[in-house]
């Protein structure tokens, strides 16, 4: 599927411009632990994520469009109710996802941020002020932070019983940079099955999971791919790819990975100077900003 490759330089160096994350971990919570009557002032978080170690890309390649994604700015903010409550609940579900609800009726069609564990997307309330989102968990005892466009947040927190039993990958950014996570599972090629994309969310073993609107002005989006330890045994080969767009070309562009192997977390940040507009339509295949899964069978 991908085809005439042409090799490019592109610059990459560590950055913190991301500056995301939560390193709020309490050591002990309930099942299910909405914490809607609780004021919570986001000005008195430690918000920073630091990388884990450097990052030298490589292999980055140009290929060939496969679609062209739009991207519609947010041109609509509706007038908010001081002292709006906004409260959150949150449960676990199988395979290491957690249903998030948020409920903030004053605040109807509105932002919202989301935060967990270092990640960070942006998403919009409906019509009476609620938002239901499933999330893959990347911590065992689960923390939610939900930031509402206008007054205080509210937190959740919930355990998440099986959460050893997922090797969890994410890649998160801000804006139209548009990046994709492929895992190509067990020696499938693009297009087979086996190949696991936001195109095909479920076409294997594992799955992916996107979160964030991607029509907000300047919103903060993630991808998560999961697979569940034990299913099977191989390799798992895994890049992240963006298209070079109107809106991204010949601009730096920020992204962050999140690795979650054997319980431990791992992340690496990068800047990426994308090719010049002429470029408009091509791929940057990023191969070495997340590692391959190796794959043992239990």
């Amino acid at each position: 599927m991908l085809t005439n490759r042409i090799v490019v330089m592109a610059a990459a160096t560590l950055c913190s411009a991301l500056g995301i994350g939560f390193l709020m971990q309490p050591t002990t919570a309930p099942e299910t632990s909405p914490l809607s009557d609780t004021a919570l002032d986001l000005a008195d978080l430690d918000l920073s994520l630091e990388p884990d170690d450097e990052l030298l890309l490589e292999q980055i390649t140009l290929t060939s469009a496969r679609h062209s994604p739009t991207f519609e700015n947010e041109t609509f903010q509706p007038a908010l109710v001081a002292n709006c409550d906004v409260s959150v609940s949150t449960t676990a579900k199988p395979m290491a996802l957690v249903d998030v609800t948020i409920d903030a009726p004053c605040q109807a069609d509105s932002r919202v941020t989301v935060h967990h564990a270092g990640l960070m997307f942006s998403d919009m309330l409906d019509a009476n002020g609620s938002l239901t989102v499933v999330v893959p968990a990347l911590s065992e005892t689960a923390v939610f932070i939900v930031d509402p466009a206008q007054g205080a947040g509210a937190v959740a927190s919930v355990h998440v019983p099986d959460f050893d039993t997922v090797e969890r990958i994410a890649v998160q950014w801000q804006g139209t940079a548009g990046f994709e996570l492929h895992a190509r599972e067990f020696g499938a090629a693009y297009g087979d099955q086996g190949h696991v994309w936001q195109g095909a969310p479920s076409a294997g073993t594992g799955m992916i999971h996107q979160l964030g609107d991607a029509g907000l002005l300047a919103a903060r989006q993630a991808e998560i791919y999961s697979f569940p330890k034990g299913q099977a045994a191989g390799q798992v080969d895994l890049t992240v790819e963006t298209e070079v767009t109107a809106l991204n070309c010949d601009r730096d562009v920020v992204a962050q990975s999140i690795e979650i192997r054997d319980g431990e977390m791992r992340t690496r940040e990068l800047v990426l100077n994308m090719p010049d507009c002429g470029s408009t339509g091509d791929f940057l295949v990023l191969n070495n900003l997340v590692e391959n899964l190796k794959i043992a069978r239990n």
